[in-house]
């Protein structure tokens, strides 16, 4: 019977990182390419990294899932799951009802649509 150990885990583990990180960095220039010109290569790299983590700490894990929780970094701030002006992410994301994490991050869409249609309303009122 064959054995892996940790450190072999450990080098498997990097390449397939890296590739997840390349992937989400060409989906990220492809639908926010303005604001990933305005970061830079490796600000951009960093984020995707970073929210990784963060999404796994609400045990968000799949690729897919955790590419949207980075889309919403983008488009709300690198620690909007935490920012106080947005008490619908935390909210969402650390509701120990929502046990699926697909569930989870489905609900945090949706909330930030809204979010998104009421700030869109709001700065069209301001106009008048």
């Amino acid at each position: 019977m064959l054995s892996i150990r940790k450190e072999q885990m450990v080098v498997f583990r990097e390449p397939a990182v890296n590739d997840f990180v390349k992937r989400v960095m060409v989906h990220l220039n492809k639908c926010f390419p303005a604001k990933c010109e305005a970061m830079g290569e490796a600000k951009v790299r960093a984020m995707v990294k970073y929210g990784s983590q963060r999404a796994v700490s609400y045990r968000v894990s799949s690729e897919r899932d955790v590419c949207k929780y980075i889309d919403l970094m983008l488009v709300f701030g690198q620690d909007f799951d935490q920012d106080p002006k947005l008490p619908w992410a935390s909210s969402i994301l650390n509701n120990q009802a929502i046990i699926n994490p697909t569930t989870k991050v489905a609900r945090l869409y949706k909330a930030a649509k809204k979010q998104e249609k009421q700030k869109g309303g709001e700065a069209a009122r301001g106009q008048q």
